[in-house]
Parts: C-alpha cells; structure tokens; sequence
C-alpha cells in the first residue's frame, strides 16, 4: 500500500489496522469503510483516546451510561481507557483518530465535538499517512496543527443519556436504531413490561429528562443527518413520523434556535462534498 493512500478498514478491523500498544505518534487517523450490512465493534478500550467522524451514514459509540450519536457535523471524543462499542449503519463511511495520553487538552469525559472544515480535512490527511510517520517532518506539524484545533472545538449535547437500567437501555438502542418510531409512552411501557408512570418516572431518573425530551434528542441528531445528506425538510420531518412539517420545524427551532435550513447553511453543511 502506499504511503499516501488512506487507509481504509472495515468496522471491525479498523483496531486491527494500527498496534495500539506500540503507537507513538501523537495522532493517528484511519479511514473505515463499512460493509453492506450494520457492523459492531463490541466493548473494548485503549490507552489513546479516540475521534469518531461519520463522513457518510450514521455511527453510535456507546458508553456505560450515554449513547453518543454522530451528527454529520460533529465528532464523538472518547477519552482513553474509556470502555465503548461502535455500531455503524451499512455502507457508512467513518474517519477514526486516535490520541495519545497528554498529546492534547481534550475533555476527560465522552463528549460531542463541533468540528470545521478543516478540522475535518487534516483528520482525512492523517489518515493518508502512515501511523510510523516521522518525529520531526511535515507529518508531525500536521499532527500538531490538528490537536491545536481540536482543542478549540466546541462541546456540543447531542447524545442519548442513557444508563446501565436494562430497560432503559434497550428502549435507547430501539430509538437510536429506529427514530420514527411513535409509539407512545404507554406503548413503550408495555414493550417493557411496566406501567406508562413506572417508566415515566424511571426515564426522568436515569436520564434526567422527561422521556419526550429524551426522545427529541435522537430526532434532533438524526434531522441533521438527513439534512446535511441532502434531504428537504419534508422529507425529513416525515422520516421522523411527524404529522406535519410545521410541527418538526417548531421542535427543531425551539432546540437548536433556528429553523433546519437556516441551521444547516451557518453550519457550511454540504452534501454534495466529496469523500476523499
């Protein structure tokens, strides 16, 4: 393979692809191609924090009490030694990057990250270069450029709280998979078996959010990822199983303080930007 060809992993390989014990550069990117079918990487950790960017298709690292889902603008950041499983939709497109201890000032918690263009680009010109690359070239100055900036990205909340509540995470994993699911509390309550209170109460105190809320996040992350793909907003409102396009604008305006078109274009969300 050459030097400068991305290295471009299955899901589960993508560990595989780099010896995590005996990396030494301060940043390492991998570019993952996912197969036809969803794939999982089970729970696992390493010493180097770890990126996650969904460059096409949807991602969800999950932690033991958050599933954190990628926005087409965002990265999931999990810190190293973290216990965490990524599950990837078919044919997604991932771009890892891997961090060593003390390379960077980046959060102790997993956390969602703002990212920019260039931010973006310097990951997918990591993970062209190989994970030996030199000390003291131009490899290294990318390297350092791209931590800098890292720093300065700012913590978004587009997660799923979630917690070890066997009920409650398998209600999460449902909604993340499926988001125009509708059924209602009472409904969700007896796929569970309890009472529509029993849940209500048992959501608002493992997530600290009412479960309409909670599930608002999960419509909130998959708009984006629609929108930023190229779908219309009533394309996207229906995908979501709203009755009308009025009220998803009114959810997504009243979470986020603008309405989706108006959002996505301050965002620079392109659709059509190539995937190199």
């Amino acid at each position: 393979m050459s030097m400068f060809a991305p290295r471009s992993v299955e899901l589960v390989q993508a560990l595989q692809d780099v010896n995590m014990e005996t990396l030494r550069s301060p940043a390492v990117g991998i570019r993952v191609d996912v197969s036809d079918i969803q794939s999982e990487v089970p729970v696992h950790r390493h010493q180097q924090g770890q990126l996650v960017l969904a460059l096409k298709g949807a991602a969800i690292c999950e932690v033991a009490d958050a599933l954190w889902m990628v926005p087409p603008h965002c990265a999931v950041w999990v810190p190293g030694m973290m216990p965490h499983s990524i599950r990837a939709t078919a044919n997604a497109r991932l771009a890892y990057l891997f961090v060593q201890p003390g390379a960077a000032a980046l959060p102790a918690r997993c956390c969602t990250l703002g990212i920019t263009a260039l931010v973006r680009e310097l990951v997918l010109e990591m993970a062209r270069l190989p994970a030996d690359y030199p000390g003291d070239g131009p490899e290294q100055r990318k390297a350092t450029v791209l931590l800098e900036e890292l720093t300065r990205m700012p913590v978004t909340t587009l997660h799923l709280a979630v917690s070890q509540e066997p009920r409650v995470r398998r209600i999460a994993r449902r909604l993340a998979e499926h988001p125009a699911d509708r059924r209602t509390l009472g409904e969700w309550a007896a796929w569970v078996a309890m009472s529509e209170r029993s849940l209500a109460r048992l959501v608002q105190a493992e997530t600290g959010l009412s479960f309409g809320r909670w599930r608002q996040q999960i419509h909130l992350i998959e708009a984006l990822r629609l929108l930023a793909s190229g779908h219309r907003v009533q394309q996207v409102a229906g995908a979501l199983g709203y009755d009308s396009v009025t009220a998803f604008i009114s959810m997504f305006k009243k979470s986020l303080g603008k309405p989706p078109a108006r959002y996505i274009a301050e965002m620079g969300l392109d659709a059509a930007q190539p995937y190199r």
